[in-house]
């Protein structure tokens, strides 16, 4: 029996012709139009993957390569193959295809908000989000996961940090407070950078790795350079499954509730910095002479810097 594409199947099995169904948005149409051009072509695997594309556009939006590769009972290889063989770059670009069409725009700028909200109820939803958001992470963090976090950094000869985009802010912040409190530490927000920097690498060092989404291709080379490379890993990521967690030997997990698609990160910053805070602080206890030695050593420096 000759098999059709689930677009196809849902175009005669959809109630849409007594009018009650609205019709894809043209922009989904070009991603499941590809989708049934191509599924003559494809394998088991690929026509597997198409199909919960297709049956479950909202939900795909919202997932990371790595969820939709276990979903499926595919690989996250197979699954960025697939996208482009659609015409894609990669995974995210359809995700934002999508997303474009089923969301309303006004999420790109933030999930909670409605176009007909003023300035006073924009700044409710946003403060609970973020408020909502430090609470949810703090139930999250692993304690033990944090204190080996601790123990590495406090043991490492060298430490990195790795952060692209939005993340980079978070690395360079991280950095600045490493070296206030005596660390040898040094930071790299350059995808060239970071790749030869974590090559480099080797055991004694330890990498810190921030990034939300975990599927960034530059920061998760890098922290895969560094790992083959013998170096100790920390991430600090979303929860949820993303490839950089291969890699990775102590994970931090956040709970920002943000959308996946939107480049700009809102409310995870909050909860990245917030893990930030806790790590330096618990760095500084851990040898709390030193760090109480070199916080007045460096003030007084930059006491220089004011008039």
């Amino acid at each position: 029996m000759k098999q059709h594409s689930p677009r196809t199947k849902s175009r005669k099995n959809a109630p849409g012709s007594a009018g009650t169904t609205a019709a894809p948005a043209p922009q989904m149409f070009a991603v499941l139009a590809r989708i049934e051009t191509v599924w003559p072509s494809l394998g088991p695997v690929g026509q597997r993957i198409a199909a919960f594309i297709v049956s479950n556009p909202q939900e795909v939006v919202h997932m990371s390569v790595s969820e939709v590769a276990e979903r499926t009972g595919s690989s996250e290889g197979s699954i960025v193959g697939f996208c482009k063989n659609l015409g894609a770059t990669g995974f995210q670009q359809i995700k934002i295809a999508l997303a474009q069409e089923t969301v309303q725009p006004v999420q790109f700028i933030h999930e909670d908000l409605e176009p007909s909200d003023d300035v006073d109820l924009a700044i409710r939803k946003i403060f609970q989000s973020n408020v909502q958001t430090l609470h949810d992470t703090q139930a999250a963090l692993d304690v033990r996961a944090m204190q080996k976090a601790v123990d590495l950094l406090r043991k490492a000869r060298r430490i990195e940090i790795y952060g692209i985009g939005s993340a980079a802010t978070i690395a360079e912040d991280a950095h600045y407070r490493m070296l206030r409190i005596g660390l040898d530490v040094k930071v790299a927000v350059d995808s060239h950078v970071q790749a030869i920097s974590a090559s480099l690498t080797g055991p004694g060092v330890v990498t810190l790795t921030i990034s939300h989404s975990g599927s960034t291709h530059e920061t998760v080379t890098a922290t895969r350079l560094a790992k083959e490379a013998g170096a100790s890993t920390i991430c600090i990521t979303n929860f949820g499954k993303s490839p950089i967690q291969a890699f990775c030997d102590v994970l931090l997990f956040t709970m920002a509730r943000e959308t996946n698609f939107r480049t700009e990160a809102m409310t995870s910053r909050l909860a990245q910095l917030a893990i930030i805070d806790v790590l330096i602080a618990c760095l500084a206890l851990s040898d709390y002479e030193k760090s109480v030695k070199t916080l007045r050593q460096t003030f007084d420096v930059l006491s220089l810097k004011r008039y």
